[in-house]
């Protein structure tokens, strides 16, 4: 086997990281997502032009659920098998630009960050603004609080699926080999995509989407459990958090959002959930922990840092076994 692939489990991860802690994902440039969401569009067009059975749609989102994560995480493999035929350096940068894209810990920190700043200056009407582009609620009427609250709610939801998960495929899939860490960790990237894009229970997205929420809710339970231990330990009130996502987060419609919300609230001392208003219609969530603090600029800023912290300590223990495994891979 070839030197360069045994140090990409090791190297790549860590690359994709930095790529994307310091870049992120930059608005000019393609995104692999923009991609899918183009073919779901257009895929979905096509289904409710042609098929107007129930019937007909749910098998349209079966295929749409198998069919667009196998697809983008075959080509992204493929890419970068095809890439090491021509070098390797070539590969290992293609591979790491295609693993960073799946991550989202800068843009979390930017969405933050673009609510906040005109909150610091005093301007609540253009922090509801901004929250607009990023939360699914009305923000028009929130008081500071209600924005500070949907920001914490944003960030700590969102370190699961949109950071952790998909790195947590990637790592699965460095075990196997260098191309099926990216393939993975992009058709998870896919899964979640269709999930936000068609996985809601009301219509017209009701039959075509279901097939696609239920994978994405299987997918992202396990590595959304590890994110919660991870959470709760560099709280360092690993009992009381996981005691406080075990009695709240289930109350929560999603089987993974709300212990997501849960760990971070814990280990924060504050309480997310309550009232949201979604197109004029009130829809109230459970509570979830306990507020011994208020939510404040700070506390976001530290529940950021836990996120850091936390992919930070996956990447550690994720090189040494994949550093072992590919050790034992080479010397064989």
């Amino acid at each position: 086997m070839p030197a360069l692939w045994c140090s990409w489990p090791v190297v790549l991860p860590w690359l994709a990281a930095s790529l994307d802690f310091v870049i992120g994902d930059p608005w000019h440039w393609l995104h692999p997502v923009q991609v899918m969401g183009w073919a779901i569009q257009g895929y979905q067009h096509l289904v409710f032009k042609s098929v107007s059975s129930a019937g007909g749609q749910r098998w349209a989102g079966i295929a749409l659920g198998l069919g667009l994560p196998g697809l983008s995480g075959a080509i992204a493999a493929a890419l970068v098998i095809g890439a090491e035929y021509i070098h390797g350096g070539l590969a290992l940068a293609i591979a790491a630009i295609m693993l960073a894209s799946c991550l989202a810990a800068r843009s979390l920190r930017r969405a933050a960050e673009d609510v906040l700043r005109p909150l610091q200056q005093g301007d609540l009407t253009a922090a509801r603004s901004q929250l607009r582009l990023y939360v699914g609620r009305d923000t028009e009427h929130l008081s500071e609080s209600e924005v500070l609250r949907a920001v914490m709610e944003t960030i700590s939801e969102n370190a699961t699926d949109g950071v952790m998960a998909p790195l947590f495929y990637g790592l699965v899939g460095l075990a196997i080999a260098p191309a099926a860490g990216v393939g993975l960790a992009i058709a998870y990237k896919a899964l979640s995509t269709l999930d936000s894009m068609v996985g809601y229970r009301t219509a017209p997205y009701r039959q075509l989407g279901w097939f696609s929420a239920r994978c994405e809710d299987f997918a992202t339970w396990l590595p959304c459990r590890l994110t919660v231990f991870t959470i709760a330990l560099l709280s360092g009130h690993p009992r009381r958090v996981w005691q406080l996502c075990r009695r709240d987060a289930p109350a929560d419609p999603s089987p993974n959002a709300g212990w997501s919300e849960c760990a971070y609230a814990a280990a924060l001392g504050v309480q997310l959930g309550g009232v949201n208003v979604y197109r004029g219609a009130v829809k109230p969530k459970p509570l979830l922990a306990e507020p011994l603090h208020p939510i404040t600029m700070p506390l976001i800023a530290q529940g950021l840092r836990l996120t850091r912290w936390a992919v930070f300590s996956w990447l550690l223990v994720g090189s040494v076994l994949l550093a072992g495994r590919y050790m034992l891979s080479c010397a064989a």
